[in-house]
């Protein structure tokens, strides 16, 4: 089962025989891992495992982490020091650390947390039932083998998800689906070409089964990830061509994709957003920086004249089109000039919701042993008044769908049990009382909403039928 830090699960849990293997899945971060744990957890499945909801209900247990996360390693250990009594009661247990970190840490997390049995790179997870094996043969002659799998060409484990198509489910009416791994623009705060390697798209074809097999499985929603999907090709094709394929095929009804890089924007994909109706009018393009000089110093290999004239461009194509972006504060050398920079983009583009983090050094990537550091608490305020800027355009979104009828899809009962929750095309979670309509009704369908009150973080209204 997979857990999040910000979510709990709600899976039947506790063992029922002596012969029953239970796992537990804990994931951080980003979409990607996301996908990534799903897979793991359908690798785990086909080798005899049952997901629970808890660690202290698990014979596997997996840590799948972000490692762009601030802190991401010292989350992992802390963690793992949680484990280490869960793993002296159960003898049997396993545990692993996979996914960025993994990569990034290697051999050294089974040196600085002993109780780690397996550490495999995001490009292995297909490999778990043959780890998992070596581990149950090695302990039955009485050894304790610690395995540290990370070396695995992306386009390997491609193939490896061909081969092993998702086993039907019980699933969510949305889904991740990865087209497209690593990045080649080597950003200098960034550490994913380290951890997932040079871009490697994923074969058309594959692509098409797995989003037909989804939709079979009542899927009406598929998000495309890549670390840099909009640079995905393949025989010729660029992701404008994938989205128009997957657009006819019958019974999905939505597409969004993430993470795009602008200068991997061209102008048929702009052009898509106007012209493909199952294409979503919410697109996520990371800028990072207003200032010319820090996104020099960042190599993105874009300018903030650049940015706007995208922008410009997306909106001409799509004018209902909302945006969302990523931004760093506080990265080396960034002075008030280069701050004001930003604010001033932000102002210009008004987002419809963004992340935004300090900046922290991820070790073995250039910014980090820059001299020029920005103190701490001036990351803090600098952090502090960019958010404020952000969430007063975030609420003024939500606040513009008042009134308005959206189109909602339709996903979860509230925790309360008297309301549906959903997405609105814009990927704004929509609330809506259920009187007395049944909820099992309404999972899975695209509904019409009354918009009748906007929140911080969602809107919520009532049924439009």
């Amino acid at each position: 089962m997979r857990a999040s830090e910000n979510s709990k699960t709600q899976q039947p849990s506790g063992k029922t025989g002596d012969n029953d293997k239970t796992c537990f899945i804990k994931t951080y971060g980003c979409q990607m891992n996301v996908y990534d744990s799903q897979r793991m957890e359908e690798a785990l499945s086909e080798a005899g495992y049952r997901p629970v909801a808890a660690a202290d209900e698990a014979d596997m247990v997996i840590l799948n982490p972000c490692h762009i996360r601030e802190k991401a390693a010292e989350k992992v250990y802390s963690e793992l020091g949680r484990l280490k009594p869960l793993k002296q009661q159960n003898k049997h247990m396993v545990i692993g650390v996979a996914g960025c970190v993994a990569q990034a840490e290697g051999a050294e997390i089974i040196a600085r947390a002993p109780v780690v049995d397996m550490v495999f790179g995001p490009q292995t997870f297909q490999q778990l039932p043959a780890m998992l094996g070596e581990i149950a043969d090695a302990r039955a002659q009485g050894n304790k083998p610690k395995l540290v799998r990370t070396e695995f060409p992306a386009s390997e484990k491609f193939a490896a998800l061909q081969a092993a198509p998702r086993k039907p489910v019980t699933r969510s009416p949305s889904a991740f689906v990865t087209v497209q791994e690593g990045c080649d623009k080597f950003c200098t705060f960034c550490v994913v070409p380290y951890t997932r390697g040079e871009e490697v798209s994923r074969a058309r074809a594959d692509i098409i089964a797995e989003a037909r097999a989804l939709v079979a499985q009542g899927v009406c929603e598929i998000t495309l990830l890549g670390q840099n999907v909009n640079a995905w090709a393949h025989d010729g094709m660029r992701l404008d061509g994938l989205l128009a394929q997957l657009g006819e095929i019958e019974g999905l009804e939505r597409l969004r994709f993430t993470t795009s890089h602008p200068r991997d924007m061209d102008a048929a994909l702009i052009a898509a957003h106007g012209d493909n109706e199952k294409l979503m009018p919410y697109l996520h393009l990371p800028v990072q920086s207003g200032s010319d000089a820090i996104l020099k110093a960042m190599n993105r290999k874009h300018t903030a004249a650049d940015y706007l004239a995208l922008v410009k461009k997306f909106r001409a194509a799509r004018p209902d089109l909302a945006l969302s972006s990523d931004f760093i504060v506080g990265f080396p050398g960034e002075t008030e000039e280069d701050f004001a920079a930003t604010m001033a983009l932000v102002e210009e583009v008004r987002y419809a919701q963004a992340f935004s983090f300090k900046y922290s050094p991820r070790p073995g990537t250039p910014a980090a042993d820059a001299e020029n550091q920005v103190d701490e608490a001036v990351k803090a305020a600098r952090l502090k008044d960019l958010q404020a800027l952000l969430n007063a355009q975030q609420m003024a979104f939500h606040q513009a769908q008042i009134g308005k009828t959206l189109p909602v899809l339709f996903d979860k009962l509230s925790k309360s049990g008297d309301q549906m929750s959903g997405r609105s095309p814009y990927l704004q979670p929509v609330h809506v009382p259920l009187g007395d309509v049944d909820a099992a009704a309404l999972r899975g369908r695209i509904l019409p909403v009354e918009i009748e009150a906007a929140h911080a973080n969602s809107l919520s209204g009532i049924l439009s039928i």
